[in-house]
């Protein structure tokens, strides 16, 4: 069960100063419990986050609180971010380290740098397998019927495809970039993408490769329910700074 969010009003004013900050100052900011930084790094890689996470568990839902459990975990050890990284690459790498560790606790033990084939099904029959999609009303309302069938095939690859998948395809990461998030080499990000590409494109054909950018869409009052859970409990732990 998620923990209930403490009421909390989200900073004013509007954060377009804040939002043109670097991340190197937002990231300053942020040591000293600065809200409006927490808030801006949350509203620019929210989308990035729930991508990443939705890579390794199936569910939007719980994808959602892993993502709301790594923020915490990024925001009290913010003092520990190096500056010679990027500040995406490490939120993503504590954000799927988060969703990893849930799927322990579950009993689900998903290792995406094993180099082990995963079980031979094809795409086809793991999509069979999986709850029909294309039944859901409201998924269809919301990016119709291409869209549903695109995502069910995504959430049918292993995850140790999916991951790299979904940063690669969907976020349009460099390999440079993917191997560091998951922390594998880029030789490995190369071939479980190529693979990736392969399977789907087996299973549905290659036209409808440019509607991946749209899978697992996250915005508006969802990425809204993620700042004010965060900061929420930020405010509970004492970690946000007083108001001037």
């Amino acid at each position: 069960m998620p923990t209930p969010d403490i009421s909390i009003t989200l900073p004013e004013p509007p954060l377009s100063q804040v939002d043109q900050l670097v991340d190197s100052e937002l990231v300053r900011l942020a040591t000293q419990g600065d809200p409006l930084a927490f808030t801006a790094i949350m509203r620019k890689y929210n989308r990035l986050m729930f991508r990443s996470v939705r890579g390794v568990v199936h569910d939007d839902a719980e994808a959602q609180d892993v993502v709301q459990e790594a923020y915490l975990r990024v925001f009290t050890s913010i003092r520990q971010f190096k500056a010679d990284a990027a500040l995406g690459t490490w939120l993503v790498r504590i954000a799927i380290n988060a969703a990893l560790d849930g799927q322990r606790k579950r009993g689900r033990y998903i290792r995406i740098d094993d180099m082990a084939e995963p079980e031979r099904l094809s795409l086809d029959e793991r999509m069979a397998a999986q709850p029909d999609a294309m039944s859901q009303p409201d998924a269809l309302a919301e990016r119709g019927q291409i869209g549903v069938l695109l995502q069910r095939a995504v959430d049918s690859l292993p995850p140790i495809y999916r991951s790299v998948f979904v940063l690669r395809a969907v976020e349009d990461m460099s390999v440079e970039d993917t191997a560091a998030c998951l922390q594998v080499s880029e030789a490995v990000v190369k071939t479980r993408y190529l693979r990736a590409r392969a399977m789907l494109r087996d299973a549905l054909g290659a036209q409808l490769e440019p509607h991946i950018p749209g899978v697992y869409a996250f915005a508006g009052a969802r990425c809204e329910a993620v700042v004010r859970h965060v900061l929420g409990q930020l405010k509970r732990l004492g970690r946000l700074a007083p108001p001037i």
